[in-house]
């Protein structure tokens, strides 16, 4: 039903039931200081007709811009089918299975979701699911700290090449319960994290290292190098990747000699399209003598009394299902309608189709790094290789470029300004394989236009 018909006499009588005069009384616990008199650009009640006429001209107003911005939330592809399928009745309004016998086929997408999320990170099992990477990667320190139980110190070492995002929320998330988060510095001149610069901590006690792969910068971290370290030193390791890179690159579950402990990310470029910041889906695995540390849940198949196949829910660490004192997580979510659509995306491309995906945005980064370096005044901060991402070097400062690029209809990029002002006019790039040559192109021109009308002036 897409809308409540009450009448104002339904209102009314609803209202005098509960012995309240007007609708507003039951909000009057709002300080009146909150509470504002008008929003602006909001216009008075509409027919149905004059409002789909207003968001129509709005969305138009917004345009389509051509897109070279990641940073963590990234433009693929979506075919046709995935949303086809998700916006069915029967999966749309389809909600957690609190019942599970009565939700088999939710049950088994959730199965499904984890059997792939199991096998492209290497990992032994897999939940579903987060709200996003951020609180995912969050949620691993977390269940870090509760998994090594011969680490009393509860120290998560935080690469600065972790995108600063995800790292503001696992701060924000964990801080109130006892978790210290350290930074650890970069190297400048390749924008990776260097073994060597984890020697300070060595023989103390740490209980996870946190290592991106591919970090914020795009770059290829040495991942088999730090989770060695991470290991030699009794520490957890806990891989945040960009699971389509995931595709071309080793898994968290085979870095080192024994592989990661818990590996999240973010499951939006999996079928789920950018829209304003989300709703995105985090996605965590790991190894199977950690699972009981695992927040969400798990859905495991089985064959009922009659020797069927069944699918049932073999791990509840949820508020809802257990005392909130147990639970592993109170803030943790299904996402079941995104999962759905990363599940049905993943089974429609298949791990060739995938390869092809990682290979082309691999091909398309290193093609708009080539052409926009080719131009005076700009330089890639980093080598290869490097995945979705790019830093670029400019002679000048990067927002106001940024500013001229999106009057011209371009999303040029993310200004590295205050994340990383130790860049310098850093300007961080992304090209996905939706990006053709001649969008670069018409990126690369405008560009050199507007750089060549600054040297002028």
């Amino acid at each position: 039903m897409p809308y409540i018909p009450h009448t104002a006499a339904d209102v009314r009588a609803m209202l005098e039931r509960i012995g309240v005069a007007h609708l507003d009384d039951l909000f009057d616990e709002i300080p009146k200081e909150l509470k504002v008199a008008e929003l602006p650009g909001v216009p008075e009640a509409l027919t149905e007709m004059e409002l789909a006429r207003l968001a129509a001209e709005r969305a138009a107003a917004d345009g389509r811009r051509l897109n070279f911005i990641g940073a963590g939330a990234y433009e693929h592809h979506i075919p046709a089918p995935v949303w086809q399928l998700v916006t069915r009745g029967e999966i749309y309004s389809a909600y957690t299975p609190y019942q599970a016998e009565a939700s088999q086929g939710t049950l088994q997408i959730m199965y499904e979701y984890q059997s792939m999320i199991a096998a492209l990170t290497g990992m032994d099992v897999s939940n579903a699911s987060l709200y996003d990477g951020a609180s995912a990667l969050a949620e691993a320190c977390l269940m870090a700290v509760r998994a090594h139980r011969r680490s009393r110190s509860a120290r998560i070492l935080m690469p600065a090449t972790v995108n600063p995002a995800w790292r503001q929320v696992a701060r924000v998330i964990t801080e109130g319960q006892g978790v210290a988060i350290e930074e650890i510095p970069y190297c400048t001149e390749r924008g990776t994290i260097l073994p060597e610069s984890l020697a300070r901590h060595a023989g103390t006690d740490v209980t996870a290292l946190v290592i991106p792969q591919p970090n914020f910068f795009g770059q290829i971290e040495d991942a088999d190098a730090l989770a060695r370290w991470a290991r030699a030193n009794g520490a957890l390791v806990i891989g945040a990747v960009n699971p389509v890179a995931l595709a071309l690159l080793a898994p968290p579950g085979e870095w080192g000699e024994g592989g990661a402990d818990i590996a999240v990310g973010d499951a939006q470029p999996f079928g789920v399209p950018l829209c304003s910041g989300g709703p995105y889906v985090g996605f965590m695995a790991s190894r199977m003598e950690h699972v009981r540390q695992m927040p969400g849940r798990i859905a495991g198949r089985t064959v009922d009394a009659d020797g069927r196949p069944g699918f049932t829910l073999t791990l509840q660490a949820r508020e809802q299902h257990i005392r909130r004192g147990k639970a592993t997580s109170n803030i943790c979510t299904n996402q079941g309608l995104l999962m759905t659509a990363a599940t049905i995306h993943l089974a429609l491309l298949g791990p060739a189709g995938l390869e092809r995906v990682a290979a082309a945005c691999m091909a398309r980064t290193r093609e708009l790094v080539t052409a926009l370096s080719a131009m005076p005044g700009v330089r890639a901060a980093f080598p290869d290789p490097r995945f979705h991402e790019a830093v670029l070097l400019l002679d000048r400062p990067v927002a106001p470029l940024l500013e001229a690029l999106a009057a011209d209809g371009i999303v040029g990029g993310y200004d590295l300004a205050r994340d990383h002002p130790e860049l310098g006019n850093a300007l961080l790039v992304c090209a996905t394989e939706t990006r053709t040559p001649a969008d670069i192109e018409r990126y690369a021109r405008a560009l050199h236009r507007l750089l060549a009308r600054a040297a002028a002036a």
